[in-house]
């Protein structure tokens, strides 16, 4: 799974996902992407799983690039425990997606089976996402 080597602080506040995303937000190496349409939390095993969907769809076949990385701690309290006595352990890790986000780009395969992989990968993500080509302005 994706997580940093080293951090500075163990725990981090969350934060809100206001407005759209200005970096990351145009396809930089591919030809086809998948972007983000909602806001929302990626965990590490959320990119994972996506990015094992396109491996398999296109068969090792072009090169795709991950441009998302989960950076942010999310802490979690033990079951049954009662409220207060300060802030839980870190669990996992997530990257705070906001709308207009590039997440994975494609290059090296044809039209069809890109859109195919990427629509398979935004199946595996907990909000909306689109396919989007580099010809395209939205």
């Amino acid at each position: 799974m994706l997580s940093p080597k080293k951090v500075k602080f163990r725990k981090q506040q969350k934060g809100k996902l206001r407005g759209t995303a200005h970096r990351g937000s145009t396809i930089s190496f591919g030809e086809y992407a998948l972007k983000a349409v909602a806001s929302g939390k990626l965990t590490a095993q959320q990119i994972e799983a996506a990015r094992i969907a396109i491996n398999r769809k296109v068969k090792r076949g072009g090169k795709m690039w991950i441009r998302i990385f989960p950076d942010k701690p999310l802490t979690k309290k033990p079951a049954e425990t009662r409220m207060g006595k300060g802030k839980g352990s870190p669990e996992f890790w997530v990257a705070p997606i906001k709308p207009g986000r590039i997440l994975y780009e494609l290059a090296g395969v044809d039209e069809k089976l890109a859109v195919e992989a990427l629509t398979l990968a935004g199946n595996k993500l907990p909000f909306a996402t689109k396919v989007i080509s580099r010809g395209t302005t939205i």
